[in-house]
C-alpha cells in the first residue's frame, strides 16, 4: 500500500493532498507549480493526464522536474518547464486553472519582492482558478522570532523568512479580490516554526 501512494502521489505537501482528497481540482486542467523545484507536488497531476507546468530559478531542479515528466507524462511538453522566478515569468495572464505555491513566498526579500511574486501569480490565473499556497508565519510563535527588517525574521530553527499573519493573509485575499476556499492553517513545528496553508480562489468578476 504504501509503495503504490508513493507511486501515485509522489512525496507529495500532505495539505495539497487534503486538497486533493477533497476532489477540489477535479475540474482544473492548466496546472503550474511556482518553485516546483525537482516536482514532488507534480507526481499525481503528471500521471493523471493534466496540462502540468512548472518554473524555478534552479537550473538543476528544472532538469530533474523535465526528467520526471519525460518519466510519467511523456505527452507533456518539456518547454511547460522553465529557469525563472515567480515575478519574472512569462505566462500569459488568465492562463492556469491551479497555480501551486509551495515554501516560495517566505523569501521574498521584503514586502514589495512578496507583492511582486504573489500579484505576478494572480494575474496568470484564470478567473475562478485556485492559488495553493503554503509558506511561514508568525502565526503562535510571534513571540519567538526576531526582527530582522523589511517583515524578515529569525525563526527559532536558525532559518530566516519574510513572515505573514492572518491579519496579512486576510488583507492580500481582500486585494486581490479572492476568497478562501479552505479556512487558513498552521502548522506548529515544535515552536521552530510555523507553516501556514493559505488557498485562494479568483473572483470571476
Amino acid at each position: 500500500m504504501q509503495n503504490n501512494l508513493e507511486q501515485l502521489y509522489g512525496n507529495i505537501d500532505i495539505y495539497l493532498f487534503d486538497q486533493l482528497l477533497k476532489d477540489r481540482f477535479k475540474h482544473c486542467r492548466k496546472i503550474l507549480d511556482a518553485g516546483c523545484g525537482g516536482g514532488r507536488n507534480l507526481v499525481y497531476f503528471l500521471r493523471n493526464g493534466f496540462e502540468v507546468y512548472g518554473i524555478d530559478p534552479n537550473e538543476a531542479a528544472i532538469m530533474q522536474v523535465k526528467a520526471l515528466s519525460q518519466l510519467l507524462a511523456p505527452k507533456n511538453e518539456l518547454t511547460n518547464f522553465e529557469i525563472t522566478t515567480a515575478e519574472d515569468m512569462s505566462f500569459p495572464n488568465d492562463y492556469f486553472d491551479l497555480l501551486i505555491s509551495s515554501a516560495v513566498l517566505h523569501f521574498a526579500r521584503d514586502e514589495r519582492h512578496f507583492h511582486q511574486m504573489l500579484t505576478r501569480m494572480w494575474d496568470v490565473l484564470k478567473p475562478g482558478g485556485y492559488l495553493f499556497a503554503r509558506l511561514a508565519s508568525d502565526i503562535g510563535i510571534a513571540h519567538l522570532v526576531q526582527p530582522l527588517g523589511n517583515q524578515r525574521y529569525l525563526l527559532p530553527d536558525g532559518s530566516e523568512r519574510f513572515l505573514v499573519n492572518e491579519e496579512f493573509l486576510l488583507k492580500y485575499t481582500a486585494s486581490l479580490n479572492g476568497y478562501l476556499y479552505e479556512p487558513i492553517k498552521t502548522t506548529n513545528v515544535q515552536n521552530l516554526r510555523c507553516m501556514t496553508t493559505w488557498c485562494l480562489q479568483k473572483s470571476h468578476t
